[in-house]
């Protein structure tokens, strides 16, 4: 029987956190698998554990290569790539192998994608202090994923499907991302904020059927700056880089005031939305959507989406993990790999 959903791997992370338990508590809700063939990326030994911990019956099938696997309500395909099972991994602990072993899972799941043979990654959360004790340099899934592809215009975009009951989702791109408050004034650039344009108009068109997204850019400044009254960077920055792209045929307007832009894209107006800055962007999206939000990389030759959450060590391993953001991640890893096909459109995933 030919099966043509998407074949999406999910990376384990860091096993001292929450991701284990949300993928066996995940596996038995029949969401995960209506539009992807998952599979796991990860240690064996801590799968099985994780089902004993939330009393799921699952089996395991050990797998070498994706294609091999045979995905079932029952029957977890799961590739080891470090054969070390992390059992004596302490719950909620910075742990140096847990670091490694996450990083591991995350460069063994990249070279499948940019071989072709899987078709996306939906990544568990990893630590970074883990990350850090394990003497790798990078602080995070992004820059790893940029590094190890190629990628040197990349962003993260968070995504949330059908927001208050929409036809289709709401994506937000930040200009600046993980900075301090005031360094965002010094770093917007027009070359900056049009870039994020760019990826938006490039990134979003399987997501949206097809069509040009529709893409609003937030203003900085109280008010979009009042036209200069309380800050000139919608005059010298926003603004021109909205001209700058729409010249390039993205369907873009802006820069409107935040308070009232998001109301109206979560009103179904607007597609994607451009925020200045974190939390700009963030406290609205997980404030109508926490539970669902996905994160999108985008500027990567493969297809990669993750959990909004961390590695929550305060809860890892007590039973009260939550797996609806899993469930997204893994939908909208498949959405946007089928919208693709539709489109004709290549990656290096693409089989």
């Amino acid at each position: 029987m030919n099966d043509d959903r998407p074949l999406v791997a999910l990376t384990m992370g860091d096993v001292a956190g929450v991701g284990p338990e949300v993928i066996a508590r995940a596996w038995g809700e029949s969401p995960l698998r209506s539009l992807a063939r998952p599979i796991i990326i990860g240690s064996r030994a801590i799968l099985e554990k994780a089902l004993r911990h939330v009393g799921s019956d699952a089996t395991i099938q050990s797998i070498s290569d994706p294609a091999h696997a045979e995905p079932t309500g029952h029957v977890i395909p799961c590739l080891d790539p470090t054969g070390d099972n992390l059992q004596d991994v302490r719950p909620g602990q910075i742990s140096e192998r847990a670091g490694r072993a996450a990083y591991d899972y995350l460069i063994c799941a990249i070279d499948l994608a940019l071989a072709g043979r899987i078709d996306a990654i939906t990544t568990l959360p990893l630590n970074k202090s883990s990350l850090r004790a394990a003497g790798i340099a990078h602080p995070g899934h992004t820059e790893i994923l940029a590094e190890r592809c190629g990628a040197a215009e990349h962003a993260m975009m968070l995504y949330l499907d059908h927001p208050g009951g929409g036809e289709w989702g709401l994506a937000v791109l930040h200009a600046t991302l993980h900075v301090a408050l005031r360094d965002v004034f010094d770093l917007l650039t027009i070359d900056r904020v049009a870039a994020k344009i760019r990826l938006a108009d490039e990134a979003l068109p399987p997501l949206t059927g097809g069509r040009p997204p529709r893409i609003a850019v937030a203003g900085l400044n109280p008010h979009a700056g009042e036209d200069g009254l309380f800050g000139d960077e919608e005059l010298t920055i926003i603004g021109p880089a909205i001209e700058q792209a729409r010249a390039e045929g993205a369907d873009v307007v802006g820069p409107i005031a935040a308070d009232t832009l998001f109301v109206r894209a979560f009103n179904g107006e607007f597609d994607a939305v451009i925020a200045m800055y974190h939390d700009q962007g963030h406290v609205a999206l997980k404030t109508v959507g926490f539970e669902r939000a996905v994160n999108v990389t985008l500027g990567l030759p493969i297809v990669r989406t993750s959990v909004a959450h961390g590695t929550a060590f305060d809860i890892a391993w007590t039973g009260r993990a939550e797996t609806s953001s899993l469930i997204e991640a893994t939908r909208v890893a498949a959405r946007i790999v089928a919208g693709q096909r539709a489109l004709g459109m290549t990656t290096a995933g693409s089989r």
